[in-house]
């Protein structure tokens, strides 16, 4: 197993294609979660995974799951929902509520990987215009949303919520909605699931997938703080203060 030294941010990782089969994906160990770290690992398709009582663990797993843009499956009953609009969805409106909602316990989990050191690795980045965040709101409320980091036009999904059925999955249509229209190819989901399949998540060999960040990461950034510039649901009936 590869340790990366904590005092070394600037440190680089080993290949991808020396992370195990098993655990899928598993590449090194240890490090900290400093911007220039976590910047240097998503330039290279690693993410950090770890329970909030391990050393921290760096991934990179075969296959890849991947959103195409242009290419997320709606459902009728979710267009349905889509185009009710009795809703409203920003970006990064509030990063650190949507961020303390994914690490909230959920139904048959009674612990969380996003601990406080994760949260306030991201939150930093945040500030530094690397991460952002979607959030769906109803009257006020903040029912649903996700979050991750955005390197050029290259967006990694970290983890979403949904407190109202289909908010999540509202979040997501929007965002890669939005994404596309800024030449963003694809939106990383890291693992599959047969809640992303079913959205139209596929999966994509590691080296395919390294290919599209090594290029996508390159190109121009989209200026923080993300708003959206199609038209999108946006009553202030909706929007939380």
């Amino acid at each position: 197993m590869y340790w990366l030294d904590p005092n070394t941010p600037n440190g680089a990782f080993p290949d991808p294609s020396l992370a195990l089969d098993e655990p899928n994906g598993l590449l090194a160990m240890g490090g900290d979660l400093s911007p220039q770290r976590l910047r240097r690992a998503y330039a290279h398709g690693i993410f950090p995974w770890y329970n909030p009582d391990e050393s921290i663990l760096w991934w990179c797993p075969e296959p890849r799951t991947v959103f195409v843009t242009d290419s997320v499956h709606v459902s009728r009953r979710l267009k349905r929902t889509i185009a009710k609009a009795d809703y409203a969805v920003t970006l990064d409106e509030d990063f650190n509520s949507v961020i303390g909602a994914c690490a909230g316990v959920r139904k048959g989990n009674p612990g969380t990987w996003l601990g406080p050191e994760m949260r306030a690795a991201y939150a930093k980045l945040h500030a530094l215009g690397d991460a952002h965040s979607i959030e769906v709101w109803r009257h006020g409320d903040l029912i649903g949303g996700l979050y991750g980091v955005a390197l050029g036009r290259m967006f990694f999904g970290e983890s979403m919520f949904s407190r109202e059925r289909d908010a999540s999955k509202i979040a997501l249509v929007w965002l890669t909605r939005q994404l596309h229209a800024w030449g963003f190819p694809i939106l990383d989901g890291q693992v599959g699931s047969d809640h992303l399949y079913r959205m139209g998540a596929v999966d994509l060999p590691r080296s395919k997938f390294l290919k599209i960040v090594n290029e996508a990461a390159q190109r121009p950034s989209i200026t923080a703080p993300w708003q959206f510039d199609i038209a999108v649901p946006a009553s202030r009936e909706h929007i939380g203060a």
